[in-house]
């Protein structure tokens, strides 16, 4: 059993920046892929960004050069970092484990999910 905790959400205007952190109470985290997903009011579930146990990353195409998500397995913890964010990253950030050699982007492929971060970003 995986138990993963988000924080540093929050409200921010355009422009600005925030980081996520995710951490996980797992002895093997470096042995998980994880990921990041977003879901808006009304929307689905999207994926965002993962990293693989090397660290291989992968990301959505709007976010890509803007987000960076990193993993640190001495802490049990991955990180998202969030650049010039607008308002249509407006919405809560969850955090994701999948016990995998390869990086997923369907949310169906992970099997641990944290409670999620809300972000707001104003114009």
């Amino acid at each position: 059993q995986v138990h993963l905790v988000e924080s540093g959400g929050g409200l921010v205007q355009a422009g600005g920046s925030l980081r996520l952190s995710c951490a996980a109470s797992v002895r093997t985290f470096s042995s998980y892929v994880m990921g990041w997903f977003h879901q808006a009011p009304g929307k689905a579930r999207e994926f965002v960004a993962a990293i693989s146990r090397s660290g291989i990353t992968n990301y959505a195409d709007s976010v890509k050069g803007r987000f960076t998500i990193s993993r640190d397995n001495a802490k049990n913890t991955v990180y998202l970092q969030m650049n010039s964010l607008t308002p249509d990253d407006t919405a809560v950030y969850y955090c994701a484990a999948d016990f995998s050699f390869a990086i997923r982007t369907d949310l169906y492929e992970y099997d641990y999910w944290g409670q999620g971060t809300q972000v707001t970003v104003s114009s």
